[in-house]
């Protein structure tokens, strides 16, 4: 087998047909400025290519799709292993998707509950036992005396198959009828059913009215379903209402009986777990603009948010029912699971199940997610958790011989915990896994076995190979961007003086999630960094609660704010903008055009041509979002969407517009020589130079560039961007707005995707935010950030029930003195060096 993985000429995208050659079972590190082919390199040439070749490996079905699956622009590549891609643009949960489902963990103690719960009668409390043929005749006759009602045996449950031999023995048995998902058919008629669907199977055995003269009956009756279905038999009344009986399980109370555990009886996602009011949600839905179901805020007023029925619920192991336990965060649920105690024949089971949950619970810890809890939904992560809780389940499958491809996974890291992944990076490698990763985190670039540097400049100045090799190896480089700030030649430079807070804007009683009633001031008119290890509260106490305080009370926003007493110091701000990572769109259609309204300038400035003019040609026509001028094919689109139902969606670019989303008619109109898809295809680089002529379009493609994002394509589809790119085209839309001078601007992590280089353009870009008067506060773990703030905000010490102290705030310098804040020790080090050389994993 290869040594390596061989690549030549890839020229996708912006690559300029290199040559590149990729130690296998090694920690390669592909790194460089924003937009010099680091993705394109990593995901749309090696991970594309690797899912291509496993997609030619499968069936018939799915090979139907495959012809259509573009090849990347690559000459060759050999030695290509399985890939499996972690990265933050695929990662789209729907409401059912938690942290148990997602690293596994959840089907494990569903299946630990299937096999060694307890259950209880959730309206008498009182364990279940089993029941004698003597107390289930009792118990029928008390419930339905005088009534003519139908034995049968319930044979099947809820199970897949056709069931053409098991029916025609019970038919050659001399049974005439059976129930079958609620319909009672003759047995000597052909029954066909869907063997890909799971279907309920009853046998009748006997039609009988409950008097004291047929007892004799019931009995034969009852003997017989017991020994055909396993100790259960089931009544139907003349109303229709079931009534289940076993000889296994009954409450000694209400007589009630219980069908025996299965693992599906705890899953949310099926109809024999799922509550029946909210359908597993454990909140009430609405549908959004998209028609997309959306959580709502409103608990489900069945299950309390638990998402189980009553009956799944009242199965405990020790004192803990099955959502109790996903409510504890990891770091406890641990200890919980420790604390469980079983019977010696119990523990056989027991322990094979704890082994791998346990497995996966530390995986979390070193990932630095201790303070998640299992319940958490996935749509709530942010996109580094989100990448971290994948991986997790990635560790926990056991794989060998697969190649890993990783973006950014350090984002939402503090520096105390970027040592940890990178440990558990390198268990992965050392299992026989080949692991890429795109980062631009200086402790884990100085950690890799093998480095990449792309560059040297973005979007079509870049593409190229500036270094490749060990640390060392790069580090000689003169050309490298990425080797000057890793000598320290170049460096973000400390400002010489911080700004001094015009006001205060105080929240006082903050306790949501694990706050601790905190007091905490934020400084007006200055460049706030929150910090703090990953769970300490810094999101509840920006987003929870100040944010959705501020919209409440500028915007009479229907939101409910995190708990706290309350907030001083409004009537200095006049307004707040939030910018987050959450993409700008939903489908290929959105893109950096249609958001920062740059494409309706240029549809304006395309019907304005000649050619439009003489064709009758409004800048509708130049829409891709409405007939007329786009292709029909797609619907200007581009692109078709092919559902996939054992994997997620394929986009395969359109073959009668080839992806440039308009009709013949449309494209022939032009404007410098280029028609409307050529500029959609256009970095913001290039069509700046064509348009920087027109003033609004200057202005808009300007500030594209001031936050780094030159790179980009124009019509680039919003379903290929970042989480840090598709927050930094929102904070362009921000910039382009008219200042009072008094705006609150809220950031999470605006550093994502960003390199050294880039990182300084955009703090250029935020002091000028400043300047104006205004206030930005930012979540922060990037060490250059924070050293350039005014102020800090450093919450902790630890995360979730050990964090949400307020440990120390400040100027950067007043932090570094504070011996327990965990940021201030790493913050030391660059504040004294002026970079984080030296900062090894």
């Amino acid at each position: 087998m290869l040594q390596e993985v061989k690549v030549r000429k890839a020229a996708q995208h912006n690559l300029k047909k290199i040559d590149v050659e990729l130690p296998r079972n090694r920690l390669v590190l592909i790194t460089g400025p924003s937009g010099s082919g680091k993705s394109s390199l990593a995901f749309d040439t090696l991970f594309a290519e690797g899912q291509r070749r496993y997609l030619e490996c499968l069936s018939a079905y799915a090979r139907q799709f495959i012809e259509q699956l573009e090849k990347p622009e690559v000459e060759s590549i050999e030695g290509l292993s399985p890939a499996i891609s972690v990265d933050q643009k695929t990662i789209a949960f729907n409401p059912r998707s938690t942290v148990g489902t997602i690293t596994e963990i959840y089907d494990f103690l569903r299946l630990l509950y299937a096999r060694l719960g307890t259950i209880y009668c959730p309206e008498c409390g009182v364990k279940v036992t089993s029941s004698s043929k003597e107390q289930i005749i009792k118990l029928m006759t008390d419930e339905l005396s005088g009534q003519k009602v139908k034995i049968l045996a319930p044979v099947v449950r809820g199970r897949k198959g056709e069931y053409h031999q098991l029916l025609e023995r019970f038919r050659r048995r001399g049974y005439l009828q059976a129930r079958i998902d609620g319909r009672l058919l003759e047995l000597e008629k052909k029954i066909s059913l869907n063997k890909n669907q799971k279907h309920n199977l009853e046998i009748l055995i006997d039609e009988l009215s409950l008097k004291p003269q047929n007892d004799r009956r019931l009995m034969e009756a009852l003997n017989r379903s017991l020994e055909l279905a396993d100790g259960g038999v089931v009544a139907i009344n003349e109303q229709g209402q079931e009534y289940y009986f076993s000889r296994r399980l009954s409450c000694p109370v209400c007589g009630r009986s219980f069908q025996p555990l299965e693992p599906r009886d705890f899953s949310f996602n099926s109809p024999y777990g799922a509550c029946h009011h909210c359908h597993g949600l454990g909140f009430m839905t609405t549908h959004n603009d998209w028609g997309e179901i959306e959580l709502t805020d409103e608990v489900c007023p069945v299950c309390w948010g638990q998402r189980l029925k009553k009956d799944s619920l009242s199965v405990k192991i020790g004192q803990f029912n099955i959502s109790q336990l996903c409510t504890v965060d990891v770091n406890h649920l641990m200890e919980v699971l420790e604390g469980l105690e079983f019977s010696q024949q119990e523990n056989l089971v027991a322990s094979k199940i704890l082994r791998e949950i346990r497995a996966r619970l530390k995986t979390m810890e070193e990932l630095g997610l201790a303070y998640l809890d299992l319940s958490r939904t996935g749509a709530s992560l942010s996109g580094g958790e989100a990448q971290r809780v994948r991986l997790a389940a990635q560790v926990g499958s056991s794989l060998r011989g697969v190649m890993y491809v990783l973006d950014e996974p350090t984002i939402g890291l503090h520096q105390r915990d970027n040592g940890r992944l990178i440990k558990l990076l390198r268990q992965l490698r050392d299992a026989g896994n080949s692991i890429i990763v795109v980062e631009h985190d200086e402790q884990t670039i100085r950690s890799a076995d093998y480095l990449i540097d792309l560059g040297p400049g973005a979007g079509e100045g870049g593409g190229y190979i500036v270094a490749s090799g060990s640390l060392s190896e790069v580090l000689k480089s003169g050309n490298s961007l990425t080797a000057q700030y890793l000598r320290g030649e170049k460096s973000i430079e400390i400002p010489q003086k911080r700004r001094e807070p015009k006001n205060w804007l105080t929240i006082a009683g903050a306790r949501e999630h694990n706050l601790k009633n905190l007091e905490v001031r934020f400084p007006l008119g200055v460049m706030t960094a929150v910090t703090g290890v990953s769970g300490s509260g810094k999101s509840s106490l920006v987003y929870d609660i100040l944010y959705k305080a501020l919209m409440k009370n500028f915007y009479r926003a229907k939101v409910q704010p995190g708990e706290h007493d309350y907030l001083a110091g409004l009537e200095n701000i006049d307004k707040v903008v939030s910018v987050d990572q959450k993409p700008i769109g939903r489908t290929p259609r959105s893109n950096p055009a249609t958001y920062t309204q740059i494409f309706g300038y240029l549809r304006e400035l395309f019907a304005l041509t000649p050619e439009a003019r003489r064709k009758g040609y409004s800048s509708g026509r130049f829409s891709f979002n409405v007939h007329g001028g786009r292709c029909e094919e797609c619907q200007g689109a581009g692109v078709k969407k092919i559902e996939m139902h054992f994997l997620p969606d394929v986009y395969v670019t359109c073959d009668r517009c080839a992806g440039r989303r308009y009709n013949r008619e449309t494209l022939a109109v032009s404007y410098k020589g280029r028609n409307i898809s050529d500029y959609l295809s256009m970095t913001v680089d290039e069509a700046f130079d064509l348009l920087k002529a027109h003033p609004a379009l200057r202005r808009k493609l300007g500030l594209l560039q001031k936050v780094g994002l030159g790179y980009l394509r124009l019509g680039q589809p919003a379903t290929r961007l970042s989480g840090g790119e598709a927050q930094r085209i929102k904070l362009t839309r921000e910039l382009s707005r008219r200042h009072t001078g008094q705006t609150l601007y809220l950031l999470d992590e605006p550093t994502t995707g960003l390199h050294f280089d880039d990182v300084s353009k955009l703090l250029a870009v935020l002091s000028e935010l400043v300047s104006l008067g205004n206030t930005v506060i930012i979540i922060e773990h990037n060490l250059e950030v924070i050293k350039f703030c005014d102020y800090i905000i450093d919450l902790g010490p630890e995360g979730g029930q050990e964090g949400g102290y307020l440990v120390a705030q400040g100027t950067p310098e007043d932090v570094v003195a504070v011996e327990n804040s965990h940021t201030g020790r790493y913050l030391k080090r660059v504040l004294s060096s002026g970079f984080q050389t030296g900062i090894k994993g």
